[in-house]
């Protein structure tokens, strides 16, 4: 019996620090899921804050674009054309003296006084420009033959732009005798220092000592009498 007493107290001791052992493991086991488990969380929640960041950030990026690509609309909308720029991508329309470039024209057989030619001038889109208070440049034929004034004072300075169109009436023949030049077209400017005249197709007419009015905002007025005398 005496011999087997260290032999127990031997297993007992080893038994203890086993147990000791097994709990110091369990305890680590514990710590380091617990660890790993608060990273976890702290991922999780680096990964939600990056997310909403992103998409505040696309949100944004999203509006400033947004915002750019109106204000580049809104410089172009109303088409300027020649406008000068007033700064934050906007222009404004320029009150600039008619060139025969920046104008739409077009022409109409009129039945009126004898027959004359009706000129229509609008100003292109995007344009605003003034016509002078002067007389039309029409000339016809490769010689160049010049409308004279069918009217005795010179007219006002019209602004041609959206809503508003001018006329002038010419009158290729304003003698009684037969003979005259045919011709099929009429070369129109907006004033005799115009560097870019147009030349506009006309049905065929018989020229000799043509007459053109001034510009007029009602075709009405706009009809050549001969005499070279008001209407």
């Amino acid at each position: 019996m005496l011999i087997a007493r260290p032999r127990v107290r031997m297993f007992a001791g080893a038994g203890l620090l086993v147990t000791a052992a097994m709990l110091a493991t369990a305890c680590q086991s514990s710590d380091d899921a617990s660890g790993q488990s608060g990273d976890s969380s702290f991922s999780a929640a680096a990964a939600d804050d990056k997310d909403t960041t992103s998409g505040s950030s696309a949100a944004g990026n999203s509006h400033s674009n947004a915002k750019s690509s109106d204000t580049k609309g809104k410089g172009t909308q109303d088409g300027v054309g020649s406008g000068a720029d007033v700064g934050n991508g906007e222009r404004a329309q320029v009150r600039q003296e008619c060139g025969a470039n920046d104008i739409s024209w077009s022409t109409r057989a009129e039945s009126q006084a004898g027959g004359y030619i009706l000129v229509i001038a609008k100003a292109k889109p995007g344009i605003t420009c003034v016509l002078p208070a002067a007389l039309p440049t029409v000339a016809f034929g490769s010689d160049g033959t010049e409308a004279g004034p069918a009217e005795q004072a010179v007219g006002q300075a019209i602004t041609l732009g959206k809503g508003t169109t001018a006329y002038a009436g010419v009158n290729p023949k304003t003698t009684k005798e037969n003979g005259g030049k045919e011709l099929n077209s009429i070369i129109v400017g907006v004033g005799a220092d115009d560097p870019n005249p147009v030349s506009l197709p006309v049905d065929t007419i018989t020229v000799d000592k043509p007459i053109v009015t001034n510009w007029h905002t009602s075709a009405a007025d706009a009809v050549p009498f001969d005499g070279g005398t008001d209407q």
